[in-house]
């Protein structure tokens, strides 16, 4: 009996326990599981890193665009500078660039620390560190590109390459620390959500600079100053561009939410939506009232217009207040081409100055009047109009000093322009040795 007794307590006790060891488990992850929080930020990092792809797919949409806009016979050359550029931007970038711009603020100029993407412990995005710094990197990178369109077709690859190391690693970091890193502008209540100024006015500007120093191509004005237009090689190839960037500018200018869990979202991609579309059909209507045709590459070019000048107030303003943003843009872009082109003799293959350096401060500084918290239109008085153009005025100031030094210290060292010859040849040949079109006559006996 007692022999009995003692096996069912044994028994029972092997019960207990098995019964213990397997709610172990459950009870640990009811403990460690899923929580609101947790879900929260989980889906924060998926939206930040599916934007950050879409803003990565920009750069096929600038080469399409600046290869189409151009001379066939300078295509590899800007296929190779864009596929440098996200590459070198993103490496000077990671090593300087993300410190200068997000590092503890010294005296609301610069950011000094976390370089090369040490000392995490000082960066507090919500999101993981890392997803942060993906999304910022292909930004700098946006920034240093629009300038290659600018200086197209005569141009040496080895200045580029140069000057996208001190862009990425310098010039952008610091505004953007000023503007988004906790700097002296965002303190002053500056706004540019998703970077009208920071990206395209650093950018457009730095443009200007460098097209008026590397000087206009060979033929492109007569000698008695007469324009004389050099079309670009493929219309569909810009197009497909311009469609790419477009769709690119739904991560660009929603993305920079840094949240996938706020409603924000939808509006940011209407406002979007609108000011490329109203640019789009202004530019078109403006250019067939003008010229008497509807000009493709103006059309073209003020859906880009549009996108640039609403991306500062893009989560500041109303539906209506993007079309008017938009639709005046694509009607300054117009007049600025043809300002630069006739009238300041400045040399831009694709309007890279006009679309981006223009309409990005102007957009800019229309959030001072369209935004609806402290926009003038909508009683908020005088001040946030000023801030916008304050900070306007010292970041184009900030980036063209840049910009003469760089282009500067190129032009008297290892030079920016190439001879005559390549520029007659084409950078394909002439910089490397290549053409992207084979000619057909060329390969009819290989087989």
């Amino acid at each position: 009996m007692m022999l009995r007794t003692m096996k069912l307590r044994m028994i029972l006790m092997l019960v207990l326990s098995s019964i213990l060891i397997l709610c172990m488990p459950v009870a640990a992850f009811a403990a460690e599981g899923p929580t609101p929080e947790s879900n929260a930020v989980a889906i924060d990092t998926v939206w930040v890193m599916i934007a950050a792809f879409l803003v990565f797919l920009m750069h096929a949409g600038f080469t399409c665009v600046e290869a189409g806009f151009t001379q066939s016979k300078n295509t590899v050359n800007i296929i190779m500078k864009n596929v440098m550029t996200i590459s070198i931007g993103v490496v000077a970038y990671y090593l300087i660039g993300f410190a200068l711009m997000f590092g503890p603020d010294i005296a609301g100029l610069i950011g000094a620390k976390g370089f090369a993407l040490t000392q995490r412990d000082l960066f507090d995005f919500g999101i993981p560190l890392d997803a942060f710094w993906f999304f910022q990197a292909v930004f700098a990178a946006t920034c240093a590109t629009i300038v290659s369109g600018a200086m197209a077709e005569r141009t040496k690859f080895s200045a580029y390459l140069f000057f996208c190391i001190l862009i990425c690693s310098v010039t952008y970091p610091v505004i953007g620390h000023w503007i988004w890193g906790g700097g002296w502008l965002s303190n002053l209540g500056f706004i540019d959500f998703a970077g009208s100024t920071v990206v395209h006015g650093v950018g457009g500007v730095t443009a200007l600079i460098g097209a008026w120093m590397v000087g206009a191509r060979t033929g492109k004005y007569t000698q008695d100053g007469k324009v004389h237009a050099i079309p670009g090689h493929s219309i569909p190839l810009g197009a497909l561009g311009v469609l790419l960037l477009w769709f690119g500018w739904f991560g660009f200018n929603p993305g920079s939410t840094i949240s996938g869990t706020t409603p924000d979202i939808a509006s940011i991609a209407v406002t979007t939506l609108l000011a490329g579309a109203a640019a789009t059909i202004t530019s078109m209507l403006f250019s067939w009232v003008k010229y008497g045709k509807p000009d493709v590459s103006l059309t073209l070019n003020g859906c880009l217009a549009g996108l640039v000048a609403i991306t500062a107030g893009t989560a500041a303003v109303t539906p209506n207040g993007a079309l008017v943003i938009g639709g005046i843009a694509g009607v300054l872009m117009i007049l600025a081409v043809e300002f630069f082109d006739r009238v300041a003799k400045i040399d831009d293959p694709v309007g890279a100055i006009s679309v981006h350096g223009v309409c990005g401060s102007f957009g800019t500084i229309m959030v001072g009047l369209f935004a609806k918290e402290g926009g003038l239109l909508y009683g908020g008085g005088i001040k946030l109009l000023g801030v916008q153009t304050l900070g306007v005025t010292a970041a184009l100031g900030f980036a063209a000093v840049m910009g003469l030094i760089v282009f500067g210290a190129l032009k008297a060292t290892i030079g920016i322009r190439v001879s005559e010859e390549e520029e007659s040849n084409g950078l394909d040949i002439g910089e490397h040795g290549i053409s992207a079109y084979t000619d057909p006559s060329s390969t009819a006996n290989i087989f």
